[in-house]
């Protein structure tokens, strides 16, 4: 019981810090930039007032992104298919905020809510400013292809071995997979869960050979037993049966390091 609710208590600090998450940060950006500028006749208002309108705005938008990205990134993978994510995440994001654009508009410039019949004219620069940030978004957060080495002779173990539950200590690490906010650890002894994010231990990982398959995992090299290829896509088959996905933008540099 107490250790549930500090797993809980931990996830939720966890999910708090989105605020400085790299999406709010491109949502900050983007409203000073929108502020500066005067974007979409913003400029017959004074500066202060077009931030006050323009980065609450913007940072409502993200929050309400991040919220649908959660889902979307269920049912679309931003790897294999980027643009399409950027599509799915963009038309989520739009409607919702259309409406309160509209509504804070009004208010801000007229002192009234502006009848719905305007709501119409809010969908082009909504989905201009959505579509950019969520690509931005999406293309920024693709992390990289990163391959880590095994330890030459008198060199320290990995420090993520040092992470390995109590239950877990001294295994095999087999794979690491990320589960919303967490880590499951696949080893010879079985699995479990950690807190932590996938980029922070593969910084970890350094020490073993292995390397990120997908955005989601990382795969010891010594653990794989099989690969299998088809339709473009490409899964590795581990020891113990896990079965690890690979997606195309890991596929080349796997392959040019003689994976498969």
């Amino acid at each position: 019981m107490g250790a549930s609710f500090t797993r809980d208590g931990d996830s939720r600090l966890l999910r708090f810090s989105i605020r400085l998450d790299r999406g709010v940060g491109v949502a900050v950006g983007a409203g000073v930039v929108l502020a500066l500028t005067g974007a979409f006749g913003t400029s017959i208002v004074p500066l202060w007032v077009r931030f006050a309108y323009w980065v609450p705005l913007i940072l409502a938008g993200a929050v309400w992104a991040h919220l649908c990205s959660r889902l979307i990134e269920r049912l679309v993978d931003p790897d294999e298919r980027p643009w399409l994510t950027v599509a799915a995440l963009s038309a989520a994001t739009a409607g919702p905020v259309v409406v309160l654009v509209w509504l804070v508009t009004g208010l801000v410039f007229e002192g009234e809510i502006y009848p719905p019949s305007r709501l119409v004219h809010f969908i082009g620069p909504v989905l201009v400013i959505t579509v950019a940030i969520s690509a931005l978004n999406v293309f920024l957060g693709r992390p990289p292809p990163v391959q880590t080495h095994a330890g030459t002779g008198g060199t320290a173990p990995a420090r993520f071995l040092e992470r390995l539950t109590p239950r877990l200590r001294g295994a095999t690490l087999h794979a690491v997979q990320a589960e919303d906010h967490y880590l499951r650890l696949h080893t010879d002894r079985g699995s479990d869960l950690i807190l932590m994010r996938l980029s922070d231990a593969v910084a970890e990982l350094e020490g073993l050979e292995g390397a990120r398959t997908h955005r989601s995992w990382w795969v010891a090299r010594d653990a794989v037993r099989a690969v299998k290829r088809g339709d473009g896509r490409a899964s590795l088959t581990l020891e113990g049966g896990v079965v690890a996905p690979v997606s195309r933008r890991y596929a080349r540099a796997l392959r040019e390091a003689g994976w498969y």
